[in-house]
């Protein structure tokens, strides 16, 4: 008797631990893809994070194309924002971005204030083509833009002397939720998480 009752007290001690591993599952399960989904979008955000950095710095050393500092063959203003969209399409593309160019709402370029924000009025806007990799090709790079909005700063209007002017890009994206326990999410409406990145640099002499 003593020996069935040991048994018996060896499957109640299997038994238990399978329930509690059981249970303790789907919460490590949950945290795991929790983390993997805010990598994610970590990684997603350094890329726009790059991508504005990258058309701001081309905006602020182009200035109004009269000093030859583009890409070869490209000169004088009317090239200066498609070789901005250029080096943003080339970061955005760029392998492990995690940015689909269909998730991308705009791009835009501005002349920003003393505070960060856009001058009223100045704001050009590119968006993603109906059908891409047929834009024109700029530094290497079929653009997948093309330009929908058209603002009171083009680029032969631009100025890197006193007082000096300051270029902003900015991008917004449109980030999908890919795990199972975001899912939930969708049952308050929530589908997605939209991004914004903007980097202003100031226009070199």
């Amino acid at each position: 008797m003593i020996r069935l009752f040991r048994r018996r007290g060896n499957r109640g001690g299997r038994g238990q631990s399978l329930v509690e591993f059981t249970m303790i599952l789907p919460i490590f399960m949950a945290l795991a893809m929790t983390i993997a989904e805010f990598g994610v979008a970590f990684g997603t955000n350094m890329t726009m994070v790059e991508a504005t950095r990258e058309g701001a710095r081309v905006g602020a050393v182009l200035v109004d194309g009269s000093n030859g500092f583009g890409c070869p063959g490209y000169s004088g203003s009317a090239s200066v924002d498609y070789q901005i969209i250029a080096a943003v399409q080339r970061a955005i593309e760029s392998p492990n971005s995690g940015i689909a160019l269909a998730n991308v709402d705009w791009i835009k370029i501005y002349q920003s204030d003393g505070t960060g924000n856009p001058v009223a009025g100045t704001t050009s806007t590119w968006t993603v083509a109906p059908t891409l990799g047929t834009g024109q090709t700029v530094c290497g790079v079929a653009l997948d833009f093309l330009q929908t909005g058209t603002g009171t700063w083009p680029a032969s209007s631009r100025n890197n002397v006193l007082p000096v002017q300051s270029i902003g890009v900015s991008l917004q994206y449109r980030y999908q939720l890919f795990t199972p326990v975001f899912a939930l999410m969708q049952m308050f409406g929530v589908h997605q998480i939209t991004m914004n990145d903007s980097t202003v640099m100031a226009l070199e002499p």
